[in-house]
């Protein structure tokens, strides 16, 4: 699955050519490898990771799971966009593929062997990407953003500007105001705020400070305001 065509073709011609593969399709979407792979699923899927459509090809593989379980797949990508690694990291993938950069791994001779270990359940991952997952999935825990939805860090951003819910729903456009104080509520929970108060008040003030400062906040037994270090000690933050 790749969405230059012409690459899509050398690349078809150069599996098929190795007397190892039989490439049986090719398509240039996540939407099209999703009905290509559930009508008729082939052993194996190569699988760019930026392609045509709305989905990329870590979402695509996801859905054709869905209907075809641990369906072997082997992403490969030149791109080094934080987002993909996101989407690797909630997707949940634990066996049957391999994760490669393109430049290291795109000659159909190295292709193969990716394609052998996940028919047979085996993982592969670059160092490289594995790296740069784990310096997203490192970053993303102390990104408070991170663990909102794209509603909610404007819900939060407005927030912390001092706004009523009344005054978000305006500005956001809700038909139900209700939804912002939905939405507060959800923003909480994703920032352990509901853990520590149950005074919503106390939780909005928090929040502000949360998405002030960038970085993920927790409050001790004395209402002092805490980071959380490497080793999961709590560290008063100054002037918070």
């Amino acid at each position: 699955m790749e969405d230059n065509a012409a690459l899509r073709e050398a690349m078809a011609r150069g599996l098929a050519a190795t007397g190892d593969v039989q490439v049986v399709g090719s398509v240039e979407s996540g939407e099209a490898a999703l009905v290509f792979c559930v009508e008729d699923p082939p052993d194996a899927i190569l699988m760019d990771v930026q392609l045509a459509g709305e989905m990329n090809g870590i979402q695509a593989a996801v859905e054709i799971r869905r209907e075809v379980p641990r369906m072997p797949v082997v992403f490969y990508s030149i791109q080094d966009d934080d987002a993909y690694y996101r989407d690797f990291l909630a997707s949940g993938i634990l066996s049957h593929y391999a994760y490669v950069r393109k430049s290291n791994y795109l000659l159909p001779g190295s292709i193969i062997p990716l394609f052998r270990d996940a028919v047979a359940g085996r993982s592969t991952i670059d160092p490289e990407v594995e790296s740069r997952v784990q310096e997203v999935r490192h970053r993303d825990a102390h990104d408070p953003l991170a663990l909102l939805e794209p509603n909610e860090r404007a819900v939060a951003a407005l927030l912390a500007r001092g706004m009523t819910n009344g005054q978000i729903a305006e500005q956001l456009g809700f038909r139900d105001k209700r939804a912002v104080s939905r939405t507060n509520g959800q923003i909480y929970t994703a920032w352990g705020l509901n853990d520590s108060t149950t005074d919503e008040k106390v939780a909005r003030t928090r929040a502000v400070l949360i998405h002030s400062r960038g970085e993920l906040l927790v409050w001790d037994a004395d209402g002092r305001a805490c980071r959380l270090d490497h080793r999961g000690d709590l560290i008063p933050v100054d002037d918070p």
